[in-house]
C-alpha cells in the first residue's frame, strides 16, 4: 500500500506529534508499505530552522525507509496566535502544491492538532481521488479557546464548521483517546468511522536505567530527589502551580525541580522563578530525543500537568508513556481519561489540576516513600510493555488505513 502522510512536525523535531508519526511510519515501512511523509522544515518550537536544513520550496530525504518531502512554510516560534496561524496556513498551501507532484497514493492521512494540515490532506485526497483519513490528536480550535488564545466569535464558528466538514469528508478518523470519539459521536459523527489508537512508546528505546551522574552533577542536583517536568512549557500546562509548589518546598534542600523543554511560557516562568528566588528550580531548555531519555532516568518522579479546564479531561499527555517506560512514577495533575489510565496502570499519584498545595504534598509523599516510587515505577513499566507498545499500535492504525483504502469506501456526505 502507498501511504501519503501530512504532518507539520517530524523528526528531528522531538514533540509528541513528530515522534508518533515517525514511529508509526517506520513500522509501516518495515512491514513493506511505501510511506511518504509530507512535512515542513524542522523548526519547532523555537522557530529556528534546524542545522542541516534550509527553508526552501522542496527537499527530499530518506529516513528509516520513509521518503520525507519537506516544503517551504512561514517559520515562526511556537508563540503568538497570528504568527502560528500563518505558519499553519502556509504549510497547508505548500503541502497541497507539493503533494500534487507526488505519485498517487492509496490513502492520504493528515494529523492534527491544528486543522489546516487536515484541510490540506483532505484537498489532496479529493484531487487524487483517494480516501482521506483524519488522525485526531486534539480538538482544535477548542484547545486554543481553552488556553485563552482565542475568544468565541465568528472566526471560531467558521473554524468549527471547517473542523466538522473535515470529519464528514474523512473515510476514517483515528482518535488518540476514547473521549474524543465520544465527543464526535455526540456531535453527529458516525461512530463506525472512528477508531481509537492511543499514544504509546517504544519501550525498548525508553528503558529504565540508573541515574546519569554526570548529568546530575552538571545541573547541580547530585544526591537530590529530582521531580521533573519534561515537555512543552506552554499555555496549556498551568506551570505556575509548579512554581508555587516549589516555593512551598524551598526548605527541602534535598529536592530539585527540573523543567526540560521550551515553549511560549518559558521566558515568563523563568522570570517568575528568579523573582521569587526559587533556587530549587532548574530550567534546562530544549534537548534532543536521545538526551530526553537521560532526563527521564535522572528524575525520581515525573510531573504531568495541565490546566484545570474541561477540555483537558479528554486528553492523555504522551509524556505519561515515556515516564512509565523508564519506570518513573508519575504525579498527575490532569483529570478524566488520563487519571483513569494512571489508576489502571497503578503508575503514580493523581492530584487536582493547578493546586500547588496538593502538588507539594504529592512530591513530599514520593520523596519520603522510596517503596511507593519503586512500586509505581515498576507497575508503569509493566503496563506499557503489555498495553502501549508503539509498534503494535502502529499496526492497529495500519489496519484502519487498509480498511479506508478498500474500493468502495466512502465518506459521509
Amino acid at each position: 500500500m502507498k501511504i501519503l502522510f501530512l504532518t507539520d512536525n517530524f523528526p528531528p523535531e522531538t514533540n509528541a506529534p513528530a515522534t508518533r508519526t515517525y514511529e508509526h511510519a517506520r513500522s509501516w515501512a518495515a512491514a513493506g508499505h511505501q510511506v511518504t511523509v509530507l512535512a515542513n522544515v524542522p523548526n519547532f518550537p523555537s522557530g529556528k530552522v534546524f542545522p542541516g536544513y534550509r527553508n526552501k520550496l522542496w527537499q527530499r530525504e530518506t529516513m528509516d525507509g520513509i521518503l520525507v518531502v519537506r516544503v517551504w512554510t512561514y517559520v515562526t516560534a511556537n508563540e503568538g496566535f497570528l504568527r502560528r496561524s500563518l505558519d499553519y496556513f502556509s504549510f497547508a498551501v505548500s503541502g497541497i502544491i507539493g503533494g500534487l507532484f507526488l505519485p498517487r497514493p492509496d490513502v492520504v492521512v493528515a494529523t492534527s492538532p491544528q486543522i489546516f494540515t487536515a484541510l490540506a490532506g483532505c484537498m489532496l485526497a479529493r484531487i487524487k481521488r483517494r480516501p482521506f483519513v483524519f488522525e485526531l490528536r486534539d480538538l482544535w480550535p477548542d484547545s486554543i479557546v481553552a488556553v485563552g488564545a482565542m475568544r468565541e466569535g465568528l472566526l471560531l464558528r467558521l473554524l468549527r464548521r471547517l473542523e466538522y466538514a473535515l470529519y464528514r469528508r474523512a473515510a476514517k478518523i483515528v482518535s488518540v483517546t476514547n473521549s474524543f470519539r465520544q465527543i464526535l459521536v455526540g456531535n453527529g459523527v458516525p461512530e463506525e468511522k472512528i477508531a481509537v489508537v492511543r499514544n504509546g512508546v517504544d519501550h525498548e528505546a525508553f528503558a529504565p536505567g540508573a541515574k546519569p551522574q554526570q548529568l546530575a552533577r552538571s545541573l547541580g542536583v547530585e544526591g537530590k530527589f529530582v521531580a521533573a517536568y519534561v515537555g512543552t512549557l506552554g499555555m496549556a500546562h498551568g506551570l505556575d502551580s509548579l512554581l508555587s509548589a516549589a516555593e512551598r518546598l524551598r526548605d527541602r534542600r534535598d529536592l530539585a525541580i527540573v523543567l526540560v523543554g521550551t515553549g511560549a511560557e518559558r521566558s515568563r516562568l523563568e522570570e517568575a522563578a528568579r523573582r521569587r528566588g526559587l533556587d530549587n528550580v532548574r530550567f534546562v531548555g530544549a534537548v534532543d530525543k536521545e538526551l530526553v531519555k537521560q532526563y527521564w532516568r535522572l528524575c525520581d518522579v515525573a510531573l504531568v500537568l495541565l490546566r484545570n479546564v474541561p477540555l483537558f479531561h479528554h486528553v492523555i499527555p504522551s509524556k505519561m508513556f515515556e515516564a512509565m517506560a523508564t519506570a518513573r512514577p508519575i504525579i498527575l495533575g490532569v483529570c478524566g481519561e488520563s487519571r483513569a489510565l494512571l489508576q489502571e496502570a497503578g503508575a503514580g499519584i493523581a492530584i487536582p489540576p493547578e493546586e500547588p498545595e496538593a502538588l507539594a504534598e504529592a512530591i513530599v509523599r514520593m520523596m519520603d516513600n522510596p517503596a511507593l516510587c519503586r512500586d509505581c515505577g515498576a507497575a508503569g513499566r509493566r503496563f506499557v510493555e503489555e498495553r502501549c507498545d508503539r509498534n503494535e499500535l502502529a499496526l492497529q492504525m495500519l489496519k484502519v488505513l487498509e480498511e479506508a483504502a478498500k474500493p468502495g469506501t466512502r465518506a459521509e456526505a
